[in-house]
């Protein structure tokens, strides 16, 4: 569906864009992830062709991308990160329009935006201006007016943003309807677990690169830290620490609040060796919790944790 590959794009001196490579299958919601200025933004809009770039090679449903490849971007649906609608159209009229700039054909475009608005369940208000919308409405409505004309791929830019819970599900639901209806999703998103609960495939980029593609289980496959490890204590005394901390499977180990926390490597028996230190020291412990790594934990293995503007 999209091949990206040797994709370079220059602002002056910044390198945006370092010999970026990326692949979407035909079907699949494929996730990008990265920091504040990793090149997400710029990535997308050079395969949109809403940019020019250096050097590197696009191509969209297997043909070569360009700003006058008309049939292509016919095919394509954006949902910006920032809420693009007119204010002073109400939702019908909004959704109506945009629909226009794909279909000209005013009878088929009335029944494209009437399951549109249904889709977004914005059927109360279709008369509505969107200064009269709350926030998940509005969002709602900005995918309504990306995907009316029905494409066959979608970009989605942190959808979910500033949304309440109850939005924020109705959105996730929606895109996995559109990708069971047939349309490959591209999703950019900080909170982690919408990318695990969504994408069969996700890309890391930093700097500009990919720095990482794969399944969830194969990204988190690719770093040290395994199981997270919780044991209630009601007393851990502090050389019993410092054995757990000398344990080889254990990473990192820290006892606070009556919780010992435990970050362990992801090969050996971190749990069995924790909790027999324990019992051979005489620590009375209660509930042992162990969770497996997450997405966050690659991300930020992968990317850092200093902050980014």
């Amino acid at each position: 569906m999209i091949h990206v590959k040797n994709l370079v794009k220059r602002y002056g001196k910044l390198v945006a864009l370092d010999h970026f490579n990326l692949d979407v299958k035909d079907g699949e919601i494929f996730g990008l992830l990265g920091p504040n200025g990793s090149g997400k933004t710029t990535a997308i809009n050079c395969i949109l062709s809403l940019l020019t770039y250096d050097k590197g090679e696009i191509s969209l449903f297997g043909e070569s991308m360009s700003p006058t490849n008309y049939k292509s971007k016919r095919r394509i649906g954006v949902v910006p990160q920032n809420v693009a609608v007119f204010n002073e159209l109400t939702v019908l009229e909004n959704i109506d329009y945009f629909c226009s700039l794909y279909v000209p054909d005013k009878a088929k475009r009335k029944d494209l935006v009437e399951e549109a608005i249904a889709f977004a369940g914005l059927s109360d208000y279709r008369k509505f201006l969107p200064k009269k919308l709350s926030g998940g409405l509005l969002r709602r409505l900005n995918i309504a007016c990306g995907i009316a004309h029905k494409p066959d791929l979608i970009f989605l830019d942190e959808p979910t943003v500033a949304v309440d819970p109850q939005s924020r599900n109705n959105i996730l639901e929606g895109i996995k309807a559109l990708n069971a209806s047939g349309a490959t999703v591209v999703y950019t998103s900080h909170y982690m677990e919408e990318v695990e609960q969504l994408c069969s495939r996700i890309m890391i980029m930093d700097k500009g690169r990919a720095i990482a593609t794969g399944t969830k289980e194969e990204l988190t496959a690719l770093i040290h830290t395994g199981e997270k490890l919780t044991v209630e204590a009601a007393d851990l005394p502090f050389p019993v620490l410092e054995q757990i901390r000398n344990l080889p499977e254990v990473l990192r180990a820290d006892y606070a609040d009556g919780h010992l926390k435990a970050d362990c490597k992801g090969d050996g028996h971190p749990v069995i060796d924790v909790l027999d230190l324990l019992r051979q020291s005489g620590v009375h412990f209660g509930q042992v919790y162990s969770e497996p790594p997450t997405l966050n934990d690659v991300f930020l293995e992968i990317t850092g944790k200093q902050l980014r503007d």
